[in-house]
């Protein structure tokens, strides 16, 4: 029998969404040949405020980051530049999607594992984030994760 003690009553009660939940989102364009600018307000066209920006870049071509979830974070990656893959895992279903244009992002709610992989050389992985950097929040243990989503 497992000993579920040591879990926090958050991990407990984290909510357990399923891949089909995490959205492709079309971002607002506006330009013509000289260029183009996207904005991103929030809670407009994404469905959280941000608090929280970060950017992955200078991954080798075909390296992976990420292998992990969020007991309460929201996260909203873009490929800014490039393109990589990003492998979701809600512990029934896997999904695989393809982000490579700045005006398409990726909605990750919590509780799902989210691996970013097969980068091309030279991409830049925007992160806009519902929640400050919190340790705590992070479930890095891919077992732990699996316990978590069967409670």
């Amino acid at each position: 029998m497992c000993d579920h003690s040591k879990y926090s009553p958050i991990l407990l009660k984290m909510r357990k969404p399923s891949v089909f939940e995490c959205e492709l989102i079309w971002l607002p364009k506006v330009g013509d040949r000289n260029g183009h600018i996207t904005a991103v307000n929030n809670s407009e066209e994404i469905p959280f405020d941000v608090k929280r920006v970060f950017y992955l870049y200078d991954i080798p071509g075909g390296e992976s980051r990420g292998a992990h979830a969020h007991k309460q974070c929201h996260q909203f990656l873009v490929a800014a530049s490039g393109a990589y893959e990003v492998l979701l895992d809600d512990a029934k279903i896997k999904r695989q999607i393809l982000l490579n244009r700045p005006d398409l992002g990726l909605h990750i709610p919590p509780g799902i594992w989210a691996s970013e992989i097969n980068f091309s050389s030279g991409s830049i992985c925007l992160v806009l984030a519902s929640h400050l950097y919190d340790e705590g929040d992070y479930i890095r243990n891919y077992r732990d994760f699996i316990i978590s989503r069967s409670l």
